[in-house]
């Protein structure tokens, strides 16, 4: 979950994010923070509508390459443990 301070150098910068919400890249939502309490984000979509989403979703910048959740190669490198001889 992000942190209270993220969220607010978010909100006041204005920076456009990204909010992954599972493996489908068509499902994100773009925008910008507006506003947030313990369990949900506010984020004004481009078309001026605002979406409720849970911010336990992955919130990056919208310009950053975008995290895939499903993806079990960023969590747990594939030869960890294994002695190399």
């Amino acid at each position: 979950m992000m942190s209270e301070e993220e969220l607010d150098a978010y909100r006041q910068s204005g920076e456009k994010v990204r909010v992954v919400r599972d493996g489908i890249r068509d499902n994100d939502v773009r925008g910008i923070v507006i506003a947030w309490d313990d369990e949900h984000v506010l984020i004004r979509r481009p078309n001026r509508n605002v979406a409720k989403l849970s911010r336990s979703y992955i919130i990056q910048p919208s310009k950053d390459p975008r995290i895939d959740p499903l993806e079990q190669s960023e969590l747990v490198e594939p030869d960890a443990g294994q002695e190399q001889g």
